[in-house]
């Protein structure tokens, strides 16, 4: 049960914070926000506040914020066709009833001869059974009524291709950009509680019954030579240990003023297709207000590289689909997390937030990458790519990634369970 709660309260943290991103920019653009999705599917909770619908759907594979113009607006009135209309108090149509105008016997049928709701925000017709011809002007918050169902109009200077390209670039940008200041305010959070790596080769602790405490190492040791060279960073230090399994390492470390010899023999560790070699030692750290912030930083452009690096491997080849992990695994991974700890639990959730944030900047269609592509593409051209066919590269990007996540998942089932 606590695995199931973390796990939910992890997953609706970042897909929150994702589309927070999106959803602040577009405000912040003047974009009409039509929903704010966390999950995908049948809606387990609705709201309405402020021309915005908040839900939260039954599957939990991501989210979205659907803005006016990201998909073909839903009414289309054409002219000949008969609607009913009413008026707010300035006289302006604040209701466009599209069917079951029988429900609304206060409205004034009419039968539409010219309409612009993008530009003009004006529609001209007959009322029907009459020769009388009417011209109103709509109210630019005006509702389309369908099926009962209220919808609020989108004027062109609402939708997003209305935006400028910084403005629609940056609102695309922003849910990776959330993602990564989530990480580096979880890992500055995380540095103030347990403290800053410092910056000499310092022993925190020794693990019980490691090749460390065999050869003598004690908390508070510095190394300082390996193999008769001088080291000076803790990256040196890993990278000696890990590349020596069962091999005899000569360390020379600082104990109360004084140079003391050790030897010490990595053990082999095997984890997946890599091995390397551990020797049982936890760096020292010390608690630093001004250290965390910038140590933040440093660890998510470090895990960022590492993901990138990941990447890299899936596209050459050098990494198998096998090794992905879709929700299944993630959650299995979350389960292992949550029995060590609630800090580790919170280095987790930064590190599923940074992979989450480059993950979505991949240039790859119905991604937010995929998008910041065409963009960059209208910026290069001078004109936008013809939004009809941009609409299908996305929605094939779309099927494919839900075809990968499918084949993921079952590859997850099988890992775990089969």
């Amino acid at each position: 049960m606590n695995t199931i709660i973390a796990f939910i309260l992890m997953f609706g943290l970042l897909v929150f914070v994702h589309e927070f991103g999106h959803f602040i920019f577009a405000k912040r653009a003047g974009m009409l926000v039509r929903e704010f999705a966390i999950g995908f599917g049948p809606k387990i909770f609705s709201t309405t506040k402020n021309e915005t619908l908040y839900t939260i759907r039954l599957l939990p594979m991501g989210g979205y914020v659907r803005v006016a113009g990201d998909d073909p607006e839903i009414v289309d009135i054409k002219p000949g066709q008969h609607i009913g209309v009413t008026f707010n108090e300035a006289g302006k149509v604040n209701q466009i009833i599209v069917n079951n105008k029988d429900k609304h016997p206060d409205a004034l049928v009419i039968e539409v001869e010219n309409i612009d709701l993008d530009h003009r925000l004006k529609m001209e017709g007959y009322e029907v059974g009459d020769e009388q011809h009417f011209s109103f002007q709509v109210d630019e918050k005006a509702h389309f009524i369908m099926d009962e169902k209220p919808t609020q109009i989108a004027p062109y200077d609402r939708q997003f291709a209305s935006k400028t390209v910084g403005q629609r670039a940056m609102q695309l940008f922003a849910g990776p950009m959330m993602n990564f200041l989530l990480s580096i305010v979880i890992f500055a959070g995380l540095a103030m509680i347990q403290g800053v790596p410092v910056k000499d080769i310092e022993i925190g602790s020794v693990v019980e019954n490691s090749p460390a405490e065999e050869a003598g190492f004690q908390a508070g040791d510095k190394v300082v030579e390996i193999n008769g060279e001088s080291v000076g960073k803790w990256s040196e230090f890993e990278e000696i240990v890990q590349a020596s399994p069962e091999e005899s390492v000569d360390m020379v470390v600082i104990r109360n003023g004084e140079k003391i010899p050790l030897e010490v023999t990595p053990a082999l560790v095997e984890l997946e297709q890599e091995s390397f070699g551990q020797v049982g030692v936890v760096q020292a750290s010390e608690k630093s207000f001004i250290r965390s912030i910038p140590y933040s930083f440093q660890q998510t452009y470090e895990w960022s590289t590492l993901i990138l690096t990941n990447l890299g491997k899936l596209v050459t080849g050098q990494f198998s689909i096998d090794m992905l992990s879709g929700p299944v695994g993630i959650y299995d991974a979350t389960d292992q997390v949550v029995q060590t700890g609630f800090m580790n639990f919170m280095m987790w959730t930064a590190i599923l937030s940074v992979n989450l944030g480059i993950v979505n900047l991949v240039p790859l269609p119905a991604l937010d990458g995929g998008r910041l592509l065409f963009v960059g593409l209208e910026a290069v051209r001078g004109k936008p790519i013809d939004p009809q066919k941009e609409g299908v590269v996305h929605f094939i990007g779309f099927a494919l990634l839900m075809l990968l996540m499918i084949v993921v998942t079952w590859n997850d089932i099988q890992r775990l369970f089969l």
